[in-house]
């Protein structure tokens, strides 16, 4: 790349410049920094120690909006690639780098850093807002407490590479609806409907699926009929790769 001038890292800035003079982005962020944190402090001060919910992990309890929050961390990683597809500025991008490659590598890279650092902040700041109405309840906990930290950064790590998959889907499909409508209907529904079929094979299965993999990250303490956080976290590594792998291959073959 340096033959022509083109550096990694100036590929990562020019990625980095793009994302953030988007409105797609800040509307996006403040989206999910808003459900996560709206609906943490809607757990902490609507939960009651006799509610019912005593057995359900303090982490996932106060981080529930996560799971809305994701969805537009999902969203903000198609636009960033199938967005350019929509503009046409892919064009432009590809012209400018003509390897190609590194300019899905450096998408990836840039908001992998930026939606992990946003997702990371957001929890802390969510749990420990949620634990000012709960610190008279059963649910009190602390960031010293065994796991809590941990299940706070696995839930950060979850939602990013959940992202990174829907990036992947928008650089392989090209197209916002249907990379959306994959993500929405191959990585969160269909887990459920297979769920349903009367298959140990299959429930054991669905365990390493995306979404179910990054709800095993996000708990202080081991969530029945979940994976090992280990096993959970190897099998999400796998999906965002393979959902890379795919578009870069596709970039290698196509002329766009």
């Amino acid at each position: 790349m340096s033959t022509y001038g083109i550096t990694p890292a100036r590929v990562l800035h020019a990625e980095w410049h793009k994302l953030w003079t988007v409105r797609s982005t800040w509307a996006t962020l403040l989206t999910a920094v808003t459900l996560v944190l709206g609906v943490g402090i809607l757990m902490g001060t609507t939960y009651t120690s006799d509610g019912g919910d005593s057995d359900v992990d303090t982490v996932v309890l106060t981080l529930y909006g996560s799971q809305l929050g994701g969805i537009a961390l999902a969203v903000l990683g198609i636009l960033l690639t199938a967005g350019e597809y929509a503009t046409g500025l892919v064009r432009a991008t590809l012209t400018a780098v003509p390897r190609r490659l590194p300019v899905l590598w450096a998408k990836a890279a840039v908001f992998t850093g930026v939606v992990f650092t946003v997702s990371l902040l957001t929890a802390l700041v969510t749990f420990l807002t949620a634990q000012i109405f709960l610190g008279d309840t059963d649910q009190a906990a602390s960031l010293t407490d065994d796991g809590v930290l941990a299940a706070i950064a696995g839930n950060a790590t979850g939602v990013t590479l959940l992202g990174l998959v829907a990036l992947g889907l928008g650089a392989a499909l090209r197209s916002v609806p249907g990379a959306l409508g994959a993500f929405i209907g191959g990585v969160m529904v269909l887990p459920e409907v297979l769920g349903m079929l009367p298959y140990e094979s299959i429930d054991t299965a669905i365990r390493y699926f995306p979404t179910q993999a990054a709800g095993a990250l996000g708990s202080a303490t081991p969530l029945p009929g979940a994976a090992a956080p280990g096993a959970a976290l190897a099998a999400l590594l796998l999906w965002a790769a393979a959902s890379l792998a795919l578009p870069a291959l596709l970039l290698r073959r196509r002329d766009v």
